[in-house]
C-alpha cells in the first residue's frame, strides 16, 4: 500500500486538513502544461430540480473521474486517489461559488439571519475501488447589515467559496451557532475523510 495519496483539489484548505490527519498527499490538479485542458465549472453546473445532496454527490463523483483519468493519462505511480466538493444550501436553493462580488452579497443577504445545510461529499477510488461519504452540517448566520456586508465583500474572502463565506476566515464573526463537521464546513469532513483512507488500508 502507497505512503501517501493524491489529492484532487486545488483548495489550500483540502490541503491543510490532510496536514492535520498527518496523511501525506501529492496534488492532482488539471490543466498543467502539456496535459488536455479540463473544463471544471462546466462539471459543477446544477441540473434542472436537483437535490443539493444529489448535486454535491454527483459532482464529487464527476471530479474524480476526472481525476482517475488524468493519473491515467500522466502515467503516475498507483495511489487513492481523494476528491471532495462543498455545497451550501438552503431548502432547495444550492448555492454555489459567486460568479462577482455582487453576487456574493446577494448570497450573503440571504443567508443572514437564517439557518442553512453545509453539504461536503468525498470520494475515494482506491484501484477499481470507490469509498464515498457525505457530511451534513447546520450553519447560523447573524443578521447582517448591508454595511457588514459589503466590509466583508471587500475583503475578497468570500470569491472562490460555496455560499460566499469561508468559516475559518472573517466570517466567522458571523456565525453564533454551528452543528455538524467544522472540517465539513471547511470542505474535507476529517472524520468521515479518515473512515474512507482506513477503509482503504491507510494507516492514520
Amino acid at each position: 500500500m502507497p505512503d501517501f495519496i493524491y489529492l484532487a483539489s486545488q483548495s489550500p484548505r483540502r490541503s491543510q486538513l490532510l496536514d492535520q490527519l498527518g496523511v501525506r498527499h501529492e496534488l492532482l490538479l488539471p490543466n498543467v502544461a502539456g496535459d488536455v485542458q479540463e473544463d471544471a465549472e462546466a462539471i459543477e453546473a446544477v441540473l434542472p430540480d436537483e437535490a443539493p445532496a444529489d448535486y454535491v454527490e454527483r459532482v464529487t463523483a464527476l471530479k474524480l473521474d476526472a481525476a482517475v483519468q488524468r493519473h491515467a493519462r500522466r502515467g503516475l505511480p498507483e495511489a487513492p486517489i481523494l476528491c471532495s466538493d462543498t455545497t451550501v444550501t438552503m431548502g432547495a436553493t444550492i448555492y454555489g461559488k459567486p460568479a462577482d462580488a455582487q453576487d456574493a452579497r446577494r448570497m450573503l443577504a440571504e443567508l443572514a439571519g437564517r439557518t442553512h445545510r453545509v453539504l461536503t461529499a468525498v470520494a475515494l477510488q482506491n484501484g477499481a475501488q470507490r469509498l464515498t461519504a457525505l457530511s451534513v452540517s447546520h450553519v447560523t448566520f447573524a443578521e447582517l447589515t448591508p454595511g457588514q456586508i459589503d466590509a466583508y465583500v471587500d475583503t475578497g474572502e468570500p470569491l472562490g467559496k460555496a455560499g460566499a463565506y469561508g468559516v475559518q476566515g472573517r466570517a466567522g464573526m458571523f456565525i453564533p451557532h454551528l452543528s455538524g463537521s467544522y472540517s465539513g464546513i471547511m470542505g474535507l469532513p476529517l472524520f468521515e475523510t479518515a473512515q474512507l483512507l482506513r477503509t482503504a488500508g491507510l494507516r492514520i
